[in-house]
């Protein structure tokens, strides 16, 4: 099988090595002769740590796409443009695609799929949530059968390495962030991980795939971790908690709810446990019960283990005449935030007098929010810091609240809004 491959960088690069120091096990395990022929890169001329033959390099990425003597291709190049059309190129013209390109998939993942359907070729993406952790196929495989209630994971491991630092070390957000960027695991921009976007890309890959819906990353309710404080995490702890930033996609009365926000999860909680870079997803199934899947989330290597795992896949599948199973998804009646159902942490500074925490209260019961415990924290300015956890509520009401604190005069500022995962 003739291989092309548009990119040959982090993940490129990583897979090329695979099959040349892999060609023969893979051999000896699938009865494939996996050849890369072709590789399109931005300039043939620049130095690359893999080592590659003159006449298998081109600066002509639409070539690569629609050679008639290439059998796959994988589209290393990421963002959407032009990773779309080139792999509408090659489906179109009989190709099975893999990619790991999450941007992508998040926003015109559908039209991508449709034309895989149309064409009755592959299109395959393991790698683009999880990286090397095995997810997308049992999904699709593996439970197929299964009616997924809830997933709910840890998808991005800048953010999970942050607020791992901050919990375990007292780092402070800035501080846990340049040891980040220090240590390669955040961008010098950091803003597409710690505003939420890139997990909330993966949300919408997994939440197409588990519900058999049409989601886009402008569909998910999107928090970043940039507003997490030290004391946050000093009260998560003592009140039994740690916070992640969570990617949660669920079935509720019928309409598909995707989130991610930072959350405080119980330390009993599996999830709890994921620590550093690591990823992990929580997967719920009505027959099944409780699954999770842990791993490096991101890195060349591991990415492109996965990608080789659907390169094998697709050839098996190109060679014996068929396809795996693609199937065009349905639209998603999507559910608003407003309607969420959550306990809630709520950490306000007010006015250290008389009368202050009733008030409080009184707006409380006003919107219908019930208090599940309260912590008093007074401090040297003559102000207090109150730090509630509220029974289940809607989030409409906990907004409406938070609205009407504001107008208390004795009400100074109020901090972070938190989920509270897991506790009833």
């Amino acid at each position: 099988m003739r291989v092309g491959v548009l990119g040959c960088g982090n993940v490129g690069g990583a897979l090329v090595q695979l099959l040349a120091a892999d060609a023969q096990a893979i051999a000896e395990r699938t009865g494939l002769t996996l050849e890369v022929t072709r590789v399109a890169v931005r300039s043939t001329a620049r130095e690359r740590s893999v080592q590659l033959p003159e006449s298998c390099l081109t600066s002509d990425a639409e070539s690569v796409a629609n050679d008639p003597d290439i059998d796959v291709i994988v589209e290393a190049i990421g963002g959407i443009e032009p990773a779309r059309s080139l792999i509408l190129d090659a489906l179109k013209s009989g190709k099975p695609v893999i990619t790991a390109n999450k941007e992508l998939l998040a926003n015109v993942g559908a039209e991508l799929v449709d034309a895989a359907v149309a064409a009755g070729v592959d299109l395959l993406y393991e790698a683009a949530v999880g990286g090397g952790i095995p997810l997308i196929r049992p999904l699709r495989e593996s439970l197929a059968g299964e009616r997924i209630i809830r997933i709910m994971g840890i998808v991005n491991g800048t953010t999970n390495y942050i607020l791992t630092r901050m919990s375990e070390a007292g780092a402070s957000y800035s501080d846990a962030l340049a040891e980040a960027q220090t240590l390669g695991f955040a961008e010098r921009d950091p803003t597409a991980d710690v505003e939420g976007y890139d997990a909330a890309a993966k949300c919408a890959i997994l939440a197409s795939i588990a519900f058999g819906a049409k989601v886009v990353a402008g569909d998910v309710y999107r928090e970043g971790i940039s507003g997490i404080t030290s004391a946050d995490i000093a009260y998560a702890d003592r009140l039994g908690y740690v916070i992640k930033l969570l990617a949660i996609a669920e079935q509720v009365e019928g309409e598909v709810a995707v989130r991610v926000h930072p959350a405080m999860i119980m330390k009993t909680h599996p999830l709890a446990a994921v620590r550093e870079s690591f990823n992990a997803v929580f997967i719920q199934g009505e027959a099944v019960g409780d699954l999770m899947l842990y791993g490096r989330g991101a890195g060349g290597m591991p990415t492109a283990s996965a990608v080789l795992g659907d390169l094998i896949d697709a050839a098996h599948n190109l060679r014996s005449g068929g396809s795996g199973r693609a199937s065009s998804p349905g639209r998603a009646t999507l559910r608003s935030i407003d309607e969420l159902r959550s306990q809630y942490y709520i950490n306000l500074e007010v006015a250290d007098r008389t009368g202050v925490l009733a008030s409080v209260a009184t707006v409380f019961g006003e919107h219908g929010v019930s208090i599940r415990s309260m912590e008093q924290d007074d401090e040297e300015s003559g102000e207090a810091r109150l730090v509630f956890i509220t029974h289940i509520a809607r989030e409409r009401d906990v907004q409406a609240t938070l609205h009407g604190l504001r107008e208390l005069d004795a009400v100074h500022s109020i901090g972070s809004l938190l989920r509270v995962v897991g506790s009833e």
